[in-house]
């Protein structure tokens, strides 16, 4: 299983290489077929890597390994986090690329290989930062993901708002990748180390944290919550997703959001939380804090908007929320109940951008004030998006309400944050169902001297609309709604991640494992659906719908009061590059106080 580790990340960057080079002499259906082939490759080597391996599997570039706990060797680090994140990508990879199968009406410039070869690029850029165990690698392989999700986000480039979309994820995504980049510098000139083992152990060796510590934590995590779309560090994603092909918002808010949330957790755990990294308490606080504000902002903001891919990204930005505040009990039951949400989140989001793509590209509108009872007839879509709003909400036995209910039960005050978030991002997703495939409440109407973002501008993705519905979309999404609906169904899946989240959360054995190849597995019963985690799911199922039924019917108040919030997203990046700043003293202080 060691052997496997590199192929995960070497399989899709060949696949990539060769639709280069070859894409213009293929046709579209063989490089399309080549892309699937090579993400589905990656897909089953990281699931096999998954399933048999037992503790963690270490690797070293070259065989450079460390002598007595020093050396110069790069090495993937296969635990199974890692490595349920890296098949949790590549199955994802393969559910876009089975999506997109002959999506765009052309491929650019006659190229038949651009669109697979950038999403396997993607798919590698995640996987090697899932799997590293290199502090300055996984720079690299962040920078891979940013660069590569800015060309997909502009992948449109002949219309002027995708290019102005993906230049404001490419800013604000290659700002924090320089802040980690000098954290990481400063933590090697103080260990003289790039391995997050080798640098956590030298750390540990020199006693307490000083400024120096604590500076390069806070500008390393920057980056890292960036790419997670924390408040305040989220502006990017709502304005990439209103121009991102629905593929790529898929693989966005699907995993790659995740992927930040797990860096700062990972970086953590293996450099900063021994003796003299961040102390324990003060890393609780800063997620705690930006936890609960990412929370709020984003279900205030997912129940103004009336562009669907806009209130997708600002749910997925609550849900960023929830999970920093489930990482921030540090304990291994609120690790493994994230771990399960996120999971559940993954398969539901990604269904759901898929049915607004349908949408977009079968009325030529995301927006839910025009696409008001256009959708009667299409009751399979309807069916799709109404369960994918209640899974966000937390119905069990969806894998989302799972892993919610295993984090509230860690503290009492937890379900006062996760039920009312839940209920209202759940809730915004019910309205538009309910006003766009039954045609339920009266047909909104404008509100005069109220600017809203709009979804009748955009263009449908295939060239024309849509006449029935393509086999290959809306087969995705039932499997990816089904696959969130098993996260909450197999109990086996819910021991494994217990067993995972134990040892995830054990420094020294991190450390052990990769620098002196003594591997434990620390010993974790998985925990099962509870009657108090059953009615919590359905108290918050139940407000979502409590919500929907007057918001349709147009009796809730207007929301004038989010007006000051609503125009903090101006969609400049001079205002976001401030915000990005003022975030970084609200780390520094929270993590230094």
């Amino acid at each position: 299983m060691v052997r496997l580790l590199p192929l995960i990340v070497a399989v899709p960057l060949l696949g990539a290489a060769l639709l280069v080079a070859l894409g213009r002499h293929v046709r579209r259906a063989v490089a399309e077929t080549a892309g699937c082939a090579c993400a589905a490759g990656s897909a089953a080597l990281a699931v096999g890597a998954l399933v048999l391996t037992h503790g963690t599997a270490v690797t070293w570039a070259g065989d450079w390994r460390p002598h007595h706990g020093a050396g110069v060797g790069i090495v993937l680090v296969g635990d199974r986090v890692g490595l349920g994140l890296a098949a949790l990508t590549s199955l994802l990879v393969v559910a876009v690329l089975a999506y997109s199968w002959r999506y765009f009406e052309e491929p650019p410039r006659g190229h038949a290989g651009a669109f697979p070869a950038l999403v396997l690029l993607f798919q590698a850029g995640m996987c090697g930062f899932a799997l590293t165990g290199d502090l300055f690698d996984a720079f690299v392989f962040f920078e891979l993901m940013g660069a590569v999700g800015y060309a997909l986000t502009g992948y449109r480039v002949e219309e002027p708002r995708p290019v102005q979309g993906a230049l404001t994820f490419g800013f604000l995504n290659s700002l924090g990748g320089y802040a980690s980049l000098l954290g990481i510098g400063l933590l090697y000139a103080r260990t003289g180390e790039l391995g997050m083992a080798q640098t956590g152990r030298r750390l540990d060796a020199a006693g307490g944290p000083d400024a120096l510590v604590t500076g390069a934590f806070v500008l390393l995590v920057t980056g890292l919550l960036v790419k997670a779309a924390a408040v305040p560090f989220h502006f990017w994603l709502p304005d990439a997703h209103t121009v991102a092909p629905t593929p790529v918002s898929m693989l966005l808010s699907g995993v790659m959001v995740e992927l930040g949330v797990y860096g700062v957790a990972r970086v953590h755990t293996t450099v900063f939380a021994g003796p003299g990294g961040i102390p324990a308490a003060h890393f609780r606080r800063t997620l705690l804090v930006l936890g609960v504000a990412s929370a709020l902002t984003g279900a205030v903001m997912c129940w103004q908007q009336r562009h669907l891919k806009r209130l997708l990204a600002f749910s997925t930005v609550a849900h960023t929320g929830l999970f920093l505040t489930g990482l921030a009990l540090m304990s291994d039951g609120a690790t493994a109940g994230v771990c399960l949400y996120v999971l559940g989140h993954a398969g539901t989001k990604a269904a759901l951008f898929a049915v607004t793509g349908i949408l977009l590209d079968r009325y030529g509108s995301v927006d839910e004030h025009q696409l008001h009872g256009r959708g009667r007839g299409a009751w399979r879509l309807g069916l799709l998006f109404a369960l994918g709003g209640l899974a966000l909400a937390g119905l069990p036995p969806f894998g989302t309400a799972l892993g919610k209910a295993l984090v509230e039960e860690q503290a009492d005050w937890l379900p006062l944050l996760f039920v009312p978030v839940s209920a209202v991002t759940g809730g915004a997703v019910l309205r538009v169902a309910a006003g766009v495939f039954l045609g339920a409440g009266p047909v909104p109407e404008e509100r005069p001297g109220r600017q809203e973002t709009a979804g009748d501008e955009e263009k449908p993705e295939t060239g024309g609309l849509l006449r029935w519905l393509p086999a290959p979309m809306i087969t995705v999404a039932v499997l990816l709604l089904a696959g969130a609906l098993a996260v909450g169904t197999i109990p086996g899946l819910a021991e494994g991640t217990a067993t995972a989240a134990a040892a995830f959360g054990d420094h020294a054995g991190y450390l052990a494992a990769v620098l002196d190849a003594h591997h434990s597995t620390p010993a974790a019963e998985g925990e099962w659906w509870t009657g108090p985690g059953v009615a919590l799911g359905l108290l918050s199922a139940a407000l979502a719908v409590a919500l929907a039924v007057p918001a349709v019917r147009r009796l809730l108040p207007s929301g004038g009061w989010t007006g000051p919030l609503r125009r903090l997203h101006s969609g400049h990046v001079g205002d976001y590059v401030a915000w990005t700043v003022a975030g970084i003293g609200l780390l520094s202080a929270l993590t230094w106080w």
